[in-house]
């Protein structure tokens, strides 16, 4: 199993969504995520992380709202936002 440093070390942009089980907007994002990781298959990836289980990364990249989402590409963060977001926006900053 990948760490989380391994996977954000790709060549290819990861959209991390750091959420929360108990999260309204969170669980709203889930069908427009499903829906991006469709569109856009192998160019890019999408991971889902629980702040709640993982705390040590939502301090180490300061999340203090969900959900927060950042796109990583050669384990640099490219890009974040907070709360939710349309697919078309998201889609965009994933493949800049």
């Amino acid at each position: 199993m990948e760490t989380f440093d391994e996977l954000i070390q790709s060549g290819k942009p990861v959209l991390v969504d750091f959420f929360a089980t108990w999260c309204g907007p969170c669980k709203a994002m889930h069908p427009v995520l499903e829906a991006l990781k469709a569109e856009v298959g192998d160019a890019a990836r999408i991971v889902k992380i629980d702040v709640d289980k993982h705390q040590a990364l939502a301090l180490r990249y300061r999340v203090q709202a969900v959900p927060t989402f950042i796109v990583f590409k050669n384990g640099q963060p490219l890009w974040r936002h907070t709360g939710g977001i349309a697919g078309t926006e998201l889609k965009r900053a994933l493949l800049q």
